[in-house]
């Protein structure tokens, strides 16, 4: 399949300093990009230097309700957090992917939000949309990562699917690095979700609320 991917190339790239709520700050390069299959406007962020091996990337759809105003409804801000320092730590890449609420869109994520009010799993209010459970495709990430000239990575993810979807595409997943738990009282039946439905890295132990 790599071989099918069209070539991207870097449209630019700027410096620009993070600073998150909690005080927290470190400076990412972050790159743009040309010849996208999908022709969104996703985001390369390389953090910290990364070494002669496989850098530590995180694949990040956009949330703009956990990620920008800290909904509790998911873990997406929190991970974003986590991941943005440990990848710093290391040096490495996060991709930042225009793909709200696992590809459906803001509007129809918010329409599902209704239906989990009503009992529904994150996974079924979907369906029961008409829409996906889960409708990402990560072609366009292997494309950014091939033009960095990353063939391999450590996965910072609890996805099985993002591996799965890397691997079929090129990109090599040396290991497999699951993000924290960040459970709350407000997103305890999301994760669940998550394990039970589509085997997500996450001690079901953990999750108690």
């Amino acid at each position: 399949m790599t071989d099918q991917l069209s070539t991207a190339t870097v449209r630019s790239n700027v410096q620009i300093p993070l600073v998150f709520p909690d005080g927290y700050r470190v400076t990412a390069e972050v790159f743009t990009f040309h010849g996208l299959t999908d022709g969104a406007e996703h985001l390369a962020l390389r953090l910290g230097e990364p070494g002669p091996g496989a850098p530590l990337v995180r694949l990040h759809s956009e949330c703009l309700t956990g990620d920008v105003f800290g909904s509790a409804r998911c873990d997406c801000g929190p991970q974003l957090r986590e991941a943005v320092e440990r990848i710093a730590e290391t040096g490495g890449y996060l991709l930042y992917l225009r793909q709200e609420g696992r590809g459906i869109g803001l509007y129809n994520k918010l329409d599902a939000y209704q239906l989990q009010d009503q009992g529904l799993d994150t996974y079924a209010a979907n369906t029961a949309l008409g829409l996906p459970e889960d409708d990402r495709d990560y072609t366009a990430a292997a494309q950014m990562l091939r033009t960095l000239g990353v063939t391999g990575v450590r996965l910072l993810s609890n996805n099985p699917d993002k591996a799965g979807q890397l691997a079929g595409l090129g990109i090599e997943v040396t290991e497999r690095v699951p993000t924290g738990v960040h459970v709350s009282a407000s997103n305890v039946r999301y994760l669940r979700a998550k394990v039970e439905h589509t085997n997500h890295a996450i001690a079901l132990t953990e999750l108690v609320g």
